[in-house]
């Protein structure tokens, strides 16, 4: 059909508008990025200072302060299962300078708390998904009669609730892996929530607690000098760090598969520019063989997705933990 004459030209006009909106965007993004950063640089860490996520917030961020000249500073802003920094990090000005540092607590906490005081995707701007987990140990303490994953799980049928595991808090990963644990094993523990990290490993090794799902970061250590027995693995595979240590789904539990992951945004409205600038600067830094290395020998696998990457996962991830809640049966506070 024949375009009148009218609106043939409004048409072409409007092409070409848009031709030249879209030949300009890169220009706009390399000037918004020009002369970043001026100034230091927030990494928002939801969690408690020596949590498992320092070690790759720390290492990149190191990473970053000596490729763009300012420095990237961790900040600590814990409670309420990393939503207190999270929503710090929301409210931040979207200026490049206040950066937001967490693990999938960040997808899991819409299934596990009625009302956020931000948006998970549209109060932030991803940047990148640093990297991923080989899953949660599930540690005991040694006065706890049980040497493999069968038979603690025969040990806690026998004592219905009267094993406590502790977590970061509700939604935390710990929580959420042995949350699932129980369900798909069909026992009864008792779970104990405290504010941070750091406090739940000191109870669990000072045999206050008697179990907890625990990053190997954190629990290799304790592990290896004998103050910790680890059962088994929650991820799909054997974690570098403890390769005796057998995955759990190999122990009758042939679907409990529970990894988790790290990642970095901006608060939403963040300049593109400056979000493909850190992007790339990330990428660069998990290419460099020491940092490469060292995030690896503490049983982390870097990844460096795009934006875009990022932002999908987040969907595909917040209807996921949707399921996992669900399954377990945790009812929004």
């Amino acid at each position: 059909m024949e375009l009148p004459s009218h609106d043939y030209h409004v048409i072409r006009r409007f092409g070409v508008a848009f031709a030249a909106l879209a030949a300009a965007l890169p220009a706009v993004a390399n000037a918004q990025s020009a002369g970043y950063p001026a100034k230091p640089v927030r990494m928002i860490v939801p969690f408690s200072a020596g949590s498992p996520i320092e070690l790759p917030a720390r290492t990149i961020g190191q990473r970053l302060s000596e490729t763009l000249g300012q420095q990237f500073v961790v900040e600590n802003r814990t409670g309420a299962s990393g939503t207190i920094g999270t929503e710090f990090a929301a409210k931040a000005p979207p200026d490049g300078y206040t950066l937001l540092f967490t693990n999938c607590s960040h997808t899991a906490n819409p299934s596990f708390f009625k009302k956020l005081p931000y948006d998970t995707e549209a109060d932030f701007a991803p940047i990148t998904q640093t990297n991923v987990t080989y899953g949660n140990l599930l540690v005991v303490h040694p006065s706890v009669p049980a040497r493999s994953v069968k038979e603690f799980i025969a040990l806690a049928k026998a004592r219905p609730g009267q094993l406590h595991y502790a977590s970061a808090g509700v939604g935390s990963p710990p929580h959420v892996a042995a949350a699932l644990f129980a369900v798909m094993a069909g026992i009864n523990l008792t779970h104990v929530p405290y504010r941070g990290t750091a406090a739940t490993i000191n109870d669990v090794v000072g045999g206050h607690i008697e179990v907890m799902l625990m990053s190997p970061i954190a629990a290799t250590g304790f592990v290896q000098s004998g103050r910790l027995r680890a059962l088994g693995i929650s991820g799909p595979e054997r974690s570098p760090l403890l390769p005796d240590v057998p995955p759990i789904m190999e122990t009758g539990l042939a679907d409990y598969n529970v990894i988790c992951y790290h990642g970095m945004w901006f608060p939403a409205g963040a300049p593109a520019g400056i979000v493909r600038r850190v992007h790339a600067e990330v990428v660069k830094a998990l290419a460099v063989p020491e940092v490469r290395k060292h995030i690896l020998d503490n049983g982390l696998r870097p990844l460096g997705s795009s934006p875009e990457e990022f932002a999908e996962f987040i969907r595909k991830d917040i209807a996921r933990q949707a399921d996992v809640a669900k399954k377990i049966g945790i009812q929004p506070q």
